[in-house]
């Protein structure tokens, strides 16, 4: 796979790390191998402009999701086809805001919004509540086993 780490922001990140998640959730959601991921963290005032220009709202957020190739989770009998799956693109300030107020570590948090942003890519939304509840669920499970692996 390729996946690409981008940082434009202070933060201190272990690119390593981010490749290893965005690498399992792949694998776990039956992507090709060969499937094309960018991942790009970025100040408050980018990602407020990235928030405006295409979701029409105000302020930065914390994750953002920009697919490409349109590819979807496939099965162990039949990956998806080759292709570009699109960038994440991740605002780690926020990202601390929220991680403070979870009780948990801005590092935890942006592997959250990591896995996010991926399922995001592969088609899956929160808008609806039945939606959310199966994206939630597969993001908590996918993360969840991900740290366990890693012992």
């Amino acid at each position: 796979m390729s996946i690409e780490v981008v940082n434009e922001t202070e933060a201190e990140i272990d690119v390593a790390e981010f490749r290893d998640i965005a690498e399992y959730v792949l694998a776990q959601m039956h992507v090709a191998t060969d499937a094309e991921l960018a991942i790009m963290l970025i100040d408050p005032e980018p990602m407020e402009q990235l928030h405006i220009k295409w979701l029409d709202l105000e302020g930065p957020t914390d994750v953002m999701s920009f697919p490409m190739d349109e590819l979807r989770p496939g099965s162990p009998e039949s990956p998806t086809p080759p292709g570009v799956l699109g960038d994440i693109v991740i605002c780690p300030q926020v990202a601390k805001e929220q991680a403070l107020a979870a009780g948990h570590s801005t590092a935890e948090e942006m592997l959250l919004l990591t896995v996010h942003g991926i399922l995001h890519l592969l088609g899956y939304d929160h808008a609806e509540p039945e939606e959310e509840r199966i994206m939630f669920t597969l993001q908590r499970q996918l993360l969840l086993t991900f740290l366990a692996s890693r012992g």
